[in-house]
């Protein structure tokens, strides 16, 4: 927090986990914009390194749809001033929550305004709550806003309805809920060269995300650096060369026309539409003449 002690601005903080950056997160964040141009301030986000649930152990705690990385690299997109990332351990789990907003204000001195969801609790045993954290924002000066839900569908927008629809395959309702394409986020690895073999060399990603559609042939965009391929991306058992069907699946990426050592590189892929599901070929041939359908898929709509 020693960044933001110094601070001359009025600080408008945005907290939550925000698994996915979803509409309602979203929401959260363009009101505290909003709130900072008000007040000639700068807007910046209070997140955790990991969920809460998953470090007390509850047998509940999500698969992520977002690894922390990509979490900052999605924040860093919506152009807010700086993330204020907190280590959540058992022991700052145990702080009570009345001292946890003292010390935020003591760290923070220009702490104007704070923008939580309306269900955001904090401190031991989540005993703190909106009510809670308004009375001391009272006492210490500083505002607090708690943003009610999105609605599609008639239902709140939240992580969970988006991880049910990317385990489902459901990319177009993810994307309804994201307000973007859902992504995967990669760090390439070495895999067993078997697309270059097949003539289709391919990208095999370590992915940092924990929740992955069904397997399958996915028309994707690649971001690479800075720049944004059309590209194919296959999800799978490699079920043509292997007999174990419990092996580990591969995410294997495809980008047409692209020779560059990506070894290390971090990949991010946008899903668009799944082309087909996984299925096993009786010939290497019949596998390299499908392959070359799917690519075509990829490149087409690019002419």
């Amino acid at each position: 927090m020693d960044a933001l002690r110094h601070k001359r601005s009025p600080i408008v903080l945005a907290a939550g986990f925000f698994d996915g950056l979803h509409l309602g997160h979203l929401k959260v964040i363009e009101r505290s914009r909003a709130a900072a141009e008000k007040l000639g301030g700068k807007v910046w986000v209070l997140t955790f390194d990991q969920h809460p649930m998953r470090v007390l152990g509850h047998h509940k705690a999500p698969r992520l749809l977002t690894s922390t990385p990509h979490r900052l690299e999605l924040l860093r997109r919506l152009g807010v001033e700086g993330c204020l990332l907190l280590s959540f351990t058992r022991r700052f789990a145990a702080t009570p929550p009345e001292d946890f907003v003292r010390q935020l204000k003591r760290s923070i001195p220009r702490l104007a305004d704070m923008h939580v969801g309306c269900n955001w609790h904090f401190g031991k045993n989540g005993r703190g709550d909106v009510a809670l954290l308004r009375q001391l924002g009272r006492e210490l000066d500083f505002s607090v806003s708690a943003t009610t839900p999105v609605l599609r569908g008639g239902e709140p927008v939240s992580s969970t309805r988006v991880r049910a629809a990317v385990a489902a395959g459901d990319l177009d309702g993810a994307a309804v809920l994201l307000g973007r394409r859902f992504s995967i986020l990669g760090t390439v690895k070495r895999g067993h060269g078997i697309g270059r073999q097949l003539g289709f060399p391919t990208a095999n990603l370590d992915p940092h995300n924990e929740v992955l559609p069904p397997p399958g042939i996915y028309v994707v965009e690649a971001t690479i650096g800075r720049t944004r391929y059309p590209a194919a991306l296959y999800y799978g058992h490699r079920s043509t060369f292997n007999d174990n069907p419990d092996k580990q699946r591969e995410l294997e990426l495809h980008v047409p026309g692209l020779s560059a050592n990506l070894y290390g590189k971090d990949i991010e892929v946008d899903l668009v539409k799944r082309l087909r599901g996984e299925r096993r070929f009786g010939s290497i041939e019949a596998l390299k003449r499908q392959i070359a359908k799917d690519i075509e898929a990829v490149v087409m709509p690019q002419r």
